[in-house]
C-alpha cells in the first residue's frame, strides 16, 4: 500500500500536444490539465459504468486510476462493458482494464485492486486517493463507499442505472453549501438502504448496453469537473435519465435533521 503523494511532473510535449484541445479551452488551459495529471481517482467497479468512467479519465489525462473489482470477464459482460474484449473473456476485470487504460493513454498509472470493497479494506484503499467514482451494481457497496467518503472528506461522484433508466449524484456532506449549511448525503437520498434481493439485479432484469455508456461517460465528466474546478456540480441535485423516452431531469435534495 502507498501513501496518496501529490505528483509534481510537469506535462511535456506529448502530453501538451496530447491534450491541446483541453488547453484551449478557457475552463482547462494548462492549470487545469496538470490538476488532471496530479489527480488520483479510484473507480468502484471495472462494468458498465467503470468502462466508460475509466476510458474517459484516461483520456483526459488523470495521472493515476485505481480500479477496485474482485470479478473475471465473461461473454455477457461485453454487451456493455466495453473496456474489455472477447479474447480477455476469463481473466480479472482489473488486469483486463488496466491493459485498456495503458493502450488509450501511457501516461496513466494504474493501480489494480482485485478485491471485493469491504468494511475492512475500504478506509485503506479511498484514503489513498482524491476522489472516489463508484460505478457499483448494489446497495451495500453504495452506502460503505459514501460513508467511508464522509469520514474520510472525500468527494464522490454515483452513479446507479437501472432496465432504461439512471442516474448520477456528487456528494461531499463534509462541506457546507453557500448557505453554510452541510451538504447532504446518501442517506438523504435513501433514508433506509433497500434489504439485499429486494431490487432484481441486472442478471435478472436485464440493462441496455448503451446506457451504461451514457451514464458512465456523464460520471467521468462530474470527476474531471470535480478536480479542474469549473461548472456547477451535482451536490444537492440528482440527475435522473429515462432512456426510453430521452428524458432528463435534475431534482434537488437537502440534508435532512440528523
Amino acid at each position: 500500500m502507498t501513501d496518496k503523494k501529490p505528483q509534481d511532473e510537469k506535462l511535456n510535449s506529448k502530453e501538451l500536444e496530447r491534450y491541446a484541445r483541453h488547453i484551449v479551452l478557457r475552463d482547462v488551459g494548462g492549470v487545469g490539465q496538470q490538476k488532471l495529471k496530479s489527480a488520483r481517482v479510484l473507480v468502484i467497479g471495472a462494468g458498465g459504468l467503470g468502462s466508460s468512467v475509466l476510458q474517459y479519465l484516461a483520456a483526459a489525462g488523470v495521472g493515476t486510476l485505481g480500479i477496485v473489482d474482485d470479478d473475471t470477464v465473461s461473454l455477457s459482460n461485453l454487451q456493455r462493458q466495453i473496456i474489455h474484449n472477447t479474447s480477455q473473456v476469463g481473466i480479472r476485470k482489473t488486469q483486463s482494464a488496466a491493459a485498456a487504460i495503458a493502450r488509450i493513454n501511457p501516461h496513466t498509472k494504474t493501480q489494480q485492486w482485485p478485491v471485493r470493497l469491504s468494511a475492512q479494506n475500504a478506509y485503506g484503499l479511498f484514503s489513498q486517493y482524491d476522489i472516489i467514482a463508484d460505478g457499483s451494481d448494489n446497495f451495500d457497496t453504495r452506502f460503505l463507499a459514501a460513508d467511508t467518503c464522509e469520514l474520510l472528506r472525500i468527494p464522490l461522484v454515483s452513479a446507479a442505472v437501472g432496465q432504461f433508466d439512471g442516474s448520477l449524484t456528487t456528494l461531499k456532506p463534509f462541506e457546507n453549501d453557500e448557505n453554510d449549511k452541510p451538504n447532504p448525503a446518501l442517506r438523504d437520498i435513501f433514508p433506509v438502504k433497500p434489504q439485499p434481493g429486494s431490487l432484481p439485479t441486472c442478471e435478472e432484469a436485464g440493462v441496455m448496453g448503451a446506457l451504461t455508456g451514457i451514464l458512465g461517460t456523464m460520471q467521468a465528466h462530474e470527476v474531471i469537473k470535480e478536480i479542474v474546478g469549473f461548472g456547477e456540480n451535482l451536490v444537492g441535485r440528482l440527475l435522473m435519465i429515462d432512456a426510453k423516452s430521452m428524458r432528463f431531469e435534475t431534482i434537488s435534495y437537502t440534508r435532512s435533521p440528523r
